[in-house]
C-alpha cells in the first residue's frame, strides 16, 4: 500500500472507531490532516470544542495561532501534516488517560508516523512530548532538537498556552522561527528514520551536536 492508501485507511479507522470510551462523547473524531509528502509532522494533545465538531484538527483559536507560526516558518498549513495524541475529545477537555494514548498512538498515530516518514516532528504540548521523550520537562527542553531513534523531534510549547499565557508567545515564536534551520540541518546530518516509538519505550536519544 502507498503512503496515500494508508493514510485514507487510517482515517476510516479513526471516524469509526470504538476502541474505547471516548467514542461515545465524540461528535466527529479527528483523524489529522496534511499532505502524504509532508517533511514536517505536527502532533498536538487532542480535539477540542471546535475540532470536535469540524473534524479538523487546530481549527479553534489555537489554530489560528498555529497558522500564524507556521508562517514564521515559512510554512503553511497544507505543508504540513497535524495530527494529535487522541483522536477523540475528552469530556471537557479532560487531559488524556494513559489507556487512551496507549490505545490512541498504538492503533493510528504510530501507523501515520511510519506511513509519513517525516524529516522532523514538532510536539506541541506535554503529551506529545512525553511519547517521544519521556520524563523530560516542555519548559525546560521547548525548542531543543533531539534524535530519538534515528529522527528529530523539536519539543515545542502548545500554542494553547501562548493564548492562556501570553508571555509564552514569544518562546513559541522564536522556536518555529528556526524549524527552516533545522528542517536544512536535518537533511544533511540526519540517519534514515527508524519506526515510530511505541509509548513506554524507553529509546536512546541525544542532543543534535550542531544545536
Amino acid at each position: 500500500m502507498t503512503a496515500v492508501d494508508i493514510l485514507q485507511l487510517i482515517t476510516h479507522e479513526v471516524q469509526t472507531c470504538t476502541r474505547c470510551a471516548l467514542h461515545t462523547g465524540r461528535t466527529r473524531a479527528v483523524p489529522g490532516e496534511g499532505p502524504p509528502s509532508a517533511e514536517v509532522m505536527l502532533i498536538g494533545e487532542g480535539p477540542g470544542y471546535h475540532e470536535d465538531r469540524q473534524g479538523r484538527p487546530f481549527v479553534g483559536p489555537s489554530g489560528q495561532l498555529l497558522d500564524d507560526l507556521l508562517a514564521l516558518a515559512g510554512l503553511q498549513r497544507a505543508d504540513v501534516f497535524i495530527g494529535n495524541v487522541i483522536k477523540c475529545r475528552p469530556p471537557k477537555n479532560r487531559d488524556p488517560l494513559p489507556d487512551e494514548v496507549a490505545t490512541c498512538t498504538q492503533a493510528y498515530l504510530f501507523r501515520q508516523i511510519e506511513a509519513l516518514n517525516p524529516k522532523v516532528i514538532v510536539t506541541l504540548g506535554r503529551f506529545s512530548m512525553n511519547l517521544f521523550l519521556p520524563g523530560e520537562k516542555i519548559s525546560r527542553i521547548h525548542g531543543q532538537p533531539r534524535i530519538v531513534e534515528g529522527r528529530l523531534i523539536v519539543p515545542m510549547l502548545h500554542p494553547a498556552a501562548a493564548l492562556h499565557q501570553p508571555q509564552n508567545r514569544p518562546l513559541l515564536e522564536a522556536d518555529f522561527r528556526r524549524l527552516p534551520e533545522l528542517l536544512a540541518t536535518v537533511e544533511r546530518e540526519a540517519p534514515a528514520p527508524a519506526p515510530a516509538t511505541r509509548p513506554n519505550d524507553e529509546p536512546p536519544l541525544e542532543q543534535l551536536s550542531l544545536f
